[in-house]
This record gives structure tokens, sequence and C-alpha cells, in this order.
């Protein structure tokens, strides 16, 4: 009888470690080709698991609402979000954090591409585009959907399919990229980052496909951590998974995001992309 208490305890000890020991599950928006997504979070996985001794597992998923779902339903932990869809997931997981993003995620925008035969050139004025076939990215993105249609809206007074022939929706960045360089569309919005990454690589036939306009400044992308995961992993988890998210040096691996740097975030910084997702009704 005397031993019980040691039983009890061990016994406590191994459910502890059985607790902590548990794979740390990430994913992140579908924003660019699942290739290049896959290449770029198996190495912050890597990189993740060594900071934060444990399993750590990169979960891809194929829509911007499979991340927020997949979020909700506990399938991951932790998840690389655009603005939009950070904010629909700490809406309905309360208590998550958006603890870092990039450097550039503080003040990021959108280019409204054309293709070359609408013979529309860069301004910094509004262009004009009523008449155009016109696609987006994904219907939940930040930067390929809501505040491009913000943008139209305030500058345009009209709904999009009040403005355009034909409105459609690419699915990611790169996507948008293709379909108006091939004319499949004749105006697309997409993310700066993904179209100066293109470019760079020599992805983008310029004599076909052109930036014709610049968004104002917003904040997008972070990192948004799921609400107890201290308890599933150990107290301090949390502190300890934001230091490794801030203090990614690794200038490859900063590159395939492609930012400079993290810097910490807080929910609060993403207020103005709620207030922007009420206002043309893509938030209760």
């Amino acid at each position: 009888m005397k031993t019980l208490p040691y039983i009890g305890a061990l016994c406590l000890s191994l459910f502890a470690s059985s607790v902590y020991s548990a794979t740390f599950t990430f994913t992140a928006i579908p924003d660019e080709n699942e290739s290049q997504l896959r290449t770029r979070f198996d190495k912050v996985a890597v990189y993740l698991e060594k900071e934060l001794g444990v399993e750590v597992k990169y979960v891809p998923v194929k829509s911007y609402s499979a991340a927020v779902t997949a979020f909700r339903n506990n399938q991951v932990q932790l998840a690389w979000f655009g603005g939009l869809s950070g904010v629909q997931a700490r809406r309905l997981v309360p208590g998550s954090e958006a603890i870092a993003q990039g450097y550039e995620d503080q003040f990021f925008k959108s280019y409204f591409i054309a293709h070359h035969s609408t013979g529309l050139e860069r301004s910094a004025n509004f262009p004009a585009l009523k008449g155009q076939t016109f696609t987006f990215g994904s219907k939940d993105s930040t930067s390929g959907r809501l505040m491009p249609q913000f943008f139209i809206e305030r500058n345009l007074g009209k709904k999009p399919e009040e403005v355009f022939k034909r409105v459609g929706f690419s699915g990611d960045h790169s996507r948008t990229i293709t379909q108006v360089q091939a004319g499949v569309y004749q105006v697309g919005a997409v993310n700066y980052k993904v179209w100066e990454t293109a470019l760079a690589d020599g992805k983008i036939d310029t004599t076909k496909v052109k930036v014709i306009w610049e968004s104002p400044v917003y904040p997008d992308y972070q990192w948004t951590v799921r609400a107890g995961v201290d308890a599933s992993f150990g107290a301090g988890f949390k502190a300890k998974l934001t230091a490794a998210l801030l203090n990614m040096k690794d200038a490859d691996l900063l590159a395939s995001f492609p930012r400079q740097s993290f810097v910490p975030a807080e929910n609060s910084d993403y207020e103005p992309i709620e207030n922007v997702a009420k206002t043309i009704g893509m938030l209760d």
C-alpha cells in the first residue's frame, strides 16, 4: 500500500509527458502553388522543431477557409494567416493571439495588374476599370480580394459586379498573374510580394501584363497561435514559440516568405481589417 503514492506520481508523470510530447502542428493559407508552400513550410517545421524541442508538422490545406477550419477544430495550433483569415480564426477561437508578423506586413499593399490589350498604364490615380473583366484571388484573401474590393467600392462607388463585365476568383495570387498574363481576365488584384517574387524569378512576361495601380498600405499576414497551447505543450510554450518566430534569422528561410524579418504583432493590429470586412459585408 505504501507504494501507491509512488505509482500514482509515476502515472501522473507519464501522463504529463504524453501530453507535452504531442506533435505541434501548423498550417498556412494557400496563397501560392502547393509545391512552393510545402518547400517553404517544411523548412519552417524543421526550424521550429529544433527551437521548441517538440515534434512539429506542417499540415497543408486546399483553401483559405480550410485553414481557418483546421484552426477552429484544433487540427493545427498555429497558422500563417492573411489579415482577414486571421481575424476570422480568432473570432472562432476566443483567446487566440496574433504573435508575430513580417516586417513588411505592417504596411502591405495590393497591385492591380492588366493585360497589355487593355491599354491601361501605371498611374497614381485609380484606374478606369468599367467594362473590363476582373479576377480576384481567393474569396477570403486580404490582398487579393478584401482590400481590392474595398478600394474599388471606395473609388468607383459601386460593387465589383456593377463595374466589371465579368468577375472571377482565381484561387491564389500565382494563378491571378497567370490568368491575366494569358488574357483570361483583363485585370486582376494580387499580393505585391507574390508579384515581385515572380518578377524576380523571370516568371512574368512584362510585354503581356503590367502593374497599373498600387494600393494604399494596410496590415496583413501574421502568425496566430491557438488558445490553450501552454496547457497542451507545457507552461511557457507560447512565449517560447513567439521568441522562435521573432528570432528567425536564417536568410534562406526568410527569403522564402519573402520577409526581411518577423516583428511582434497583436490582435489590435488587425482591427482595420476587421472593420473593412464589416464595411463591405464579409463579416457580421
